[in-house]
């Protein structure tokens, strides 16, 4: 079997650079996403890399992105779980559907996908996975609600897996930048504002962040100082300060 990075959400921001970077180190790739003709673009310019066009927010997607993989005689030897998106605006208000497929997407595929590649890694006693969070995941973000609360999950799991894993030479680690220039953004609802702007990191940073931790084992990794800052100002306030700051910021 032909051992290859995964990289789910390859078409855009964070996990066009993840590719970019591991592709430097030597790693074959497959890109996953759903727009195929920015994948084929991406894996032209990359070389060592396969695109795989599909929609990880549907129903069973994590199944079909393995059984691909198997297909093509691949192996994942590392995982990265970069798929997802976020909303703004009143819960009540916002598209059921379109949360769910939230939901469905930032906490039920990264899970499968997870639960799809430890097996292997296990048993062969190596592997990676890097999940992406956010610095969202630290508290409650009125609304942002269910966005935040994707975030929160990804991290608790990421830190228990960490544990569990760790026995068998496999490392985990949680990502969780702060604002960064992606399209976040504008597919949340929002094009970024002047403190955006003022405190945003650049893509490149965030993902060597991200790998430089995964290299260490680390169990989280919050990239800039101000992040870190803002992510252990959390557990030192109370709670329903730190909810009535997050409903205050403007998008």
């Amino acid at each position: 079997m032909k051992k290859v990075a995964l990289i789910t959400g390859a078409s855009a921001g964070l996990g066009v650079e993840f590719a970019r970077q591991l592709s430097r180190r030597g790693h074959a790739l497959v890109l996953a996403a759903r727009r195929k003709e920015r994948l084929d673009e991406l894996a032209k310019e990359l070389g060592k890399a396969r695109a795989v066009a599909i929609d990880l927010s549907k129903a069973n997607a994590a199944a079909k992105l393995m059984a691909d993989l198997k297909a093509a005689g691949e192996e994942v030897e590392i995982l990265v779980n970069n798929a997802g998106f976020g909303l703004i605006g009143q819960f009540a208000q916002l598209d059921a559907k379109r949360e769910r497929q939230m939901i469905d997407l930032n906490v039920g595929t990264l899970t499968d996908l997870c639960r799809a590649v430890a097996p292997q890694m296990i048993k062969r006693k190596s592997g990676a996975i890097l999940n992406v969070a956010s610095t969202a995941a630290f508290q409650a973000g009125p609304k942002m609600a269910v966005y935040f609360a994707t975030k929160a999950f990804v991290l608790s799991l990421s830190e228990a897996l960490h544990e569990e894993l760790q026995p068998h030479g496999v490392r985990v680690t949680c990502l969780c930048p702060g604002p960064t220039r992606t399209e976040f953004g504008e597919v949340a609802g929002f094009g970024g504002n002047g403190l955006f702007d003022r405190v945003a990191m650049e893509s490149p940073e965030v993902v060597k962040a991200g790998l430089d931790g995964l290299d260490k084992n680390r169990a989280v990794v919050v990239p800039g100082l101000v992040n870190k800052v803002t992510a252990s100002s959390t557990r030192f306030a109370p709670r329903f300060v730190v909810r009535k700051i997050a409903g205050s910021i403007k998008y």
